[in-house]
């Protein structure tokens, strides 16, 4: 699936080598069943690209860093500041399109097993968090997260504006919601309700499960 090796993020500093993350070069085969609710193959293979470039973007910018980029660092404007902020841009585009990706093609429903028991007691019922949750997604810019709060031991549905709103402090993503105009024009056109309509009956609650914390 991929063309570099995964390894996991950690120190960048001037002379090290830098530590890449994995390249995505196709999707799972269970992503395109989502045809079945009108989510087509050809947004799946076009939304793959805009996966692969902040794969891409993510690893040049570790690279970059990897040389050493703090001489003359400022907030107005230097290097640093542009790799910073394009940085988290770039990895959380990254992430949370890995578990976009990771979390669909399922058979949907109602969610099963363990994160059915933290949704019932976070919101009562499925069917309170699942009107929470379309109405997250019509409220966001760029996402809709379900996330697991360890300060809390419960899950809430948060909005993403933007690539680099995730992670929130002390949280594990179970669940990613790409609500950018790119996930769903080209089948829904303006139509985002019917899309999330369509997103919700293709979830893959087994991989949901998988995320959440032992």
């Amino acid at each position: 699936m991929a063309s570099r090796s995964s390894q996991a993020p950690g120190d960048m500093l001037g002379g090290m080598e830098p530590k890449l993350v994995t390249v995505p070069e196709a999707l799972q085969e269970k992503v395109y069943s989502t045809e079945r609710v009108g989510i087509s193959k050809a947004t799946h293979d076009a939304h793959l690209g805009l996966w692969k470039g902040y794969a891409n973007k993510t690893n040049e910018i570790r690279g970059l860093l990897a040389k050493g980029a703090g001489e003359g660092a400022n907030q107005i404007f230097s290097t640093m500041r542009a790799l910073k902020v394009n940085y988290a841009f770039a990895y959380g585009g990254y992430i949370n399109h890995s578990v976009y990706f990771n979390t669909i093609g399922g058979s949907g429903g109602p969610a099963t097993g363990a994160v059915a028991d933290l949704i019932k007691a976070s919101y009562g019922s499925f069917e309170a968090w699942l009107e929470d949750w379309k109405a997250t997604g019509m409220a966001g810019r760029g996402w809709a997260f379900l996330a697991y709060d360890h300060e809390e031991k419960r899950v809430h549905n948060y909005i993403g504006d933007s690539q680099d709103t995730w992670p929130t402090w002390n949280n594990t993503l179970l669940l990613a919601m790409d609500v950018y105009e790119h996930a769903y024009y080209l089948d829904f056109q303006s139509a985002r309700a019917k899309y999330i309509d369509a997103y919700v009956q293709v979830i893959d609650w087994d991989a949901v499960n998988a995320r959440v914390p032992k």
